[in-house]
């Protein structure tokens, strides 16, 4: 597919994107005229040149980039800011100012960053950075409720484990591009099986001990997750060795019985999980509203505007899923999650394209960053899967994640149009 091609499908799905969002803010106005016409529209105007900006400065500058990451994403955040002003006229204040800042910082990371291989250069100091603000809540965290993952910077707040993620993935890609020959030699034999040397399993035992230590000083069982599966994941696509993924299932598994048994916050995640019911009033009641939200939508949803998901607690961060699900219903979430399946399509499909080695384990790693969250919060609320609280990307409210996001999927084009572009160029 030519440039031009690329660019013209990329704004037609674009214009498309822009119009389903209008709709949205509009019909959730019709049902909540909450704020000013003149102001919703004014906001919508902004939103559309936002989003016509970075079309314009991918057509100029990274032309050979993914033509449909963009229109995607201008969708769910069109969806999530017509969402968060449905349920809170002051978040989506500050909701849209981090979307636009968010834009700004992919804009500026299209132009400024040339060579995406350069980061690799910085592994080590990136990681380090990484793990600083991984930890730096544990003495500096702020929050209204338990565990305190925010650092307050006067009248700013945030979260720091959104920003660390990505540093990690470049550490992870860069450090397991250099090591993934040696790593998936197996020179010890214990019986008929070829196992790692034990001096390789040192970088397993370290993150295991890291994600575990996120769970027991810190109690961010996401976070936990979300480090630990994205290491073993990784490790996996560099060395093509399962015997990776065994160890490191089975240490996990070892880390998280053993939390759930010292642990009464990890445990009260887990009870709860099994058994809402048991607890109706108390710890149970988010996840109960949160059924009772799914249930009352049924397929086609009570409307936008039209449900009560404000009697479920955090509904705008942890659990706007929910409120999706009872006022667009199931067919709405299903076409949510069919957005978000693919996005990881497309990102493992840069992967796979992507030839030098460091680029293809950062974009599968940005991936599987991204998928990993968006499966844990969308399985907790639904009950799949044991509550986390982590956010659902460019739905829930939250600028720390927002910004992340917008810088995450800024690297996975990035990395699209380099790779093609200098294929082009070869032939």
């Amino acid at each position: 597919m030519s440039p031009s091609s690329r660019r013209n499908r990329e704004l037609k799905l674009l214009t498309a994107s822009i119009f389903l969002s209008w709709l949205a803010l509009a019909a959730v106005y019709l049902a909540k005229p909450y704020i000013d016409m003149t102001i919703i529209i004014s906001a919508g105007l902004v939103f559309a040149v936002l989003y016509i900006s970075d079309h314009l400065i991918l057509r100029f500058f990274r032309p050979y980039s993914e033509p449909i990451l963009l229109p995607l994403i201008c969708l769910l955040t069109g969806l999530g800011l017509a969402m968060i002003y449905r349920l809170s006229q002051t978040l989506v204040i500050y909701q849209f100012l981090w979307v636009v800042i968010g834009n700004i910082v992919f804009m500026l990371l299209i132009l400024v960053v040339d060579d995406y291989r350069t980061l690799a250069g910085y592994k080590y100091s990136l990681g380090l950075i990484g793990l600083i603000l991984l930890v730096s809540t544990i003495r500096f965290g702020s929050g209204f409720f338990e565990p305190n993952l925010w650092l307050k910077i006067g009248p700013l707040s945030f979260q720091p484990s959104e920003i660390a993620k990505l540093l990690v993935v470049i550490f992870f890609a860069a450090y397991l591009s250099e090591k993934h020959e040696l790593l998936s030699i197996f020179t010890r034999q214990v019986g008929r099986l070829f196992v790692p040397d034990v001096k390789h399993l040192g970088p397993l035992l370290v993150f295991w001990a890291i994600s575990v230590g996120l769970l027991v000083i810190q109690k961010d069982l996401g976070a936990s997750l979300l480090f630990f599966g994205l290491f073993l994941t990784l490790l996996y696509i560099a060395t093509d060795r399962i015997l990776y993924v065994a160890i490191g299932s089975f240490l996990f598994l070892i880390g998280a019985t053993g939390a759930a048994l010292a642990l009464s916050y990890v445990n009260s995640r887990i009870q709860i999980w099994i058994n809402p019911w048991q607890d109706v009033s108390g710890k149970g009641y988010q996840l109960v509203q949160s059924l009772f939200a799914f249930g009352s939508g049924g397929f086609w949803g009570s409307g936008l505007g039209r449900g009560f998901p404000n009697l479920i607690p955090a509904v705008s961060t942890d659990f706007i899923f929910s409120a999706f699900g009872e006022e667009i219903g199931l067919i709405g979430v299903v076409a949510l999650i069919a957005i978000y399946i693919v996005l990881v399509a497309r990102g493992f499909k840069i992967a796979l394209k992507t030839d030098d080695e460091f680029g293809k384990l950062l974009a599968a790693g940005l991936t599987v960053v991204f998928a990993i969250q968006t499966f844990v919060i969308i399985g907790g609320v639904s009950r799949v899967v044991p509550l986390t609280g982590i956010t659902l990307p460019f739905l829930s409210y939250g600028g720390s994640s927002i910004l992340a996001n917008f810088i995450l999927f800024g690297l996975l084009i990035l990395v699209s149009n380099q790779q093609i572009e200098e294929a082009s160029q070869v032939s």
